[in-house]
């Protein structure tokens, strides 16, 4: 059987008649809000975004951040203001402070007195041997004699004709039972440089002295003298005993 097409167009009517028939008393679906819509929207991109950088962080090992090191403190030793000071020129041939001529040491010190230096600037000296007559050696009252005393140039400048191997008149013997011995100075006479004593060379003074007449003991001290009048090297002296 056939229909045609007004038949079909009535059965389709009739039909939508019926569907609308059934939803007629029912409640409408909500109207839904925009704003409501765009909110949960956004807290669920928020939520994903969170998931997101929890797993990448996870997946990525922490860095490890820089621990303090203990730097010590360096303490500033305190020192002279700079302002005001001056430089004050260090001249070679001045008594510098601390370096006391060895004179004003006691003889009586545990050292032997002989072997005693004083370095001045760039003057010094040391004992190198002596002649006799030695610590104590009898003379006869009134007698001549000689001594001697090689002193090694161990400073850096050379002993030229201003220098002088000095008779220390006013240092006197610390002992009570011994005189003073009379002495003289011996000043080096070099023309040229040639005969300067160099530094690392040796000069030898021998000296011409007399017993004195009175029985007892004598001693008699030397010292090098640079040509500014500064003591330095060793301090040596003569010691006899003169016997009737």
């Amino acid at each position: 059987m056939k229909f045609s097409k007004l038949n079909w167009l009535i059965l389709t009517l009739i039909i939508s008649i019926i569907i609308s028939a059934c939803n007629i008393g029912s409640t409408p679906p909500p109207a839904q809000d925009d704003g409501a819509i765009q909110t949960q929207a956004f807290e669920i991109v928020l939520t994903q975004s969170a998931l997101q950088q929890t797993q990448t962080a996870a997946a990525i090992p922490p860095t490890a951040q820089p621990t303090n090191t203990f730097v010590a403190t360096i303490t500033l030793q305190p020192t002279s203001s700079l302002l005001g000071a001056t430089n004050t020129p260090f001249s070679l041939n001045t008594q510098q402070p601390g370096l006391t001529p060895q004179l004003l040491i006691s003889p009586t010190s545990a050292v032997p007195i002989n072997t005693l230096t004083t370095q001045n600037g760039c003057n010094d000296g040391a004992y190198l041997g002596e002649t006799k007559p030695f610590d104590g050696d009898s003379v006869k009252v009134g007698k001549e004699f000689s001594k001697g005393w090689t002193i090694l140039n161990t400073g850096t400048c050379a002993w030229d004709e201003g220098y002088v191997f000095d008779y220390l008149q006013d240092y006197f013997p610390p002992e009570t039972n011994i005189s003073q011995l009379s002495g003289y100075d011996v000043s080096l006479k070099k023309n040229t440089p040639e005969e300067y004593t160099k530094p690392g060379h040796s000069q030898s003074f021998i000296l011409k002295l007399k017993a004195p007449t009175t029985a007892g003991q004598y001693k008699g001290y030397w010292k090098m003298r640079d040509d500014a009048g500064n003591y330095f090297g060793p301090l040596v002296y003569v010691w006899i005993i003169a016997v009737p």
